[in-house]
């Protein structure tokens, strides 16, 4: 992706001075970075961090090629381990693994955090590693591995156009201890080439249901 943009006392690179010059929006843009821009998770991000369950993540590859992909659990499925670093778990998808495979080869990545019924928003921009053998693996019933982001950028987001929307139900897919979570339906039409430990159970769920 070639060398990163300098950056200067508050956070910002040339191409965002640019055009907050063009609506004279330097000023303010400076003031928001001094109050609300910071480098560590406080108590009360990690209690909005905590009480979501879902956010929104973006990733790129080494060619600047980007992604950006929802994530769901059950709220408090992102944990603040630190003042410094989130982790949350991969759980099972399409086998793609896109946004795994971005990390891998460029860690950089931002977060979208959003409640929707007090229409409120909080960004997190951090550096990503991949652990298959984290030792917070245990706390989430079928992971396949837990990210963790260093924390370099964390800030409000301005809510005015977050709509205001209730929750109705959380998805039945989310892993939940002690429960067994069902397959995806469209899973069907890709039988003959599901990882093989899935095929085996589907193949067992089938026999026994005869």
């Amino acid at each position: 992706m070639g060398d990163p943009l300098p950056r200067d006392e508050h956070g910002y690179h040339p191409g965002e001075r640019e055009v907050q010059a063009r609506f004279d929006s330097n000023r303010l843009a400076d003031r928001i970075a001094e109050l609300t821009k910071h480098a560590f998770i406080s108590e009360s991000d990690r209690a909005f961090i905590e009480a979501r369950d879902h956010f929104f993540l973006a990733t790129a590859d080494e060619g600047g090629n980007l992604d950006c992909s929802y994530k769901g659990g059950e709220p408090g499925f992102v944990r603040v381990v630190d003042d410094r670093t989130i982790a949350f778990p991969s759980y099972d998808g399409n086998g793609i693994y896109m946004s795994a495979g971005n990390i891998l080869t460029h860690a950089n990545v931002g977060l979208l955090f959003i409640d929707w019924q007090n229409q409120w928003r909080m960004r997190l921009n951090g550096v990503a590693s991949i652990d298959f053998a984290d030792p917070l693996m245990a706390d989430y019933p079928e992971a396949q591995f837990v990210v963790r982001v260093e924390a370099r950028e964390v800030f409000p987001n301005c809510p005015r156009y977050v709509h205001k929307m209730e929750l109705v139900e959380r998805s039945v897919f989310v892993p939940r201890p002690g429960c067994e979570t069902p397959d995806a339906d469209w899973k069907g039409h890709f039988e003959d080439v599901l990882p093989a430990d899935q095929q085996r159970r589907r193949a067992q769920a089938r026999t026994e249901d005869r």
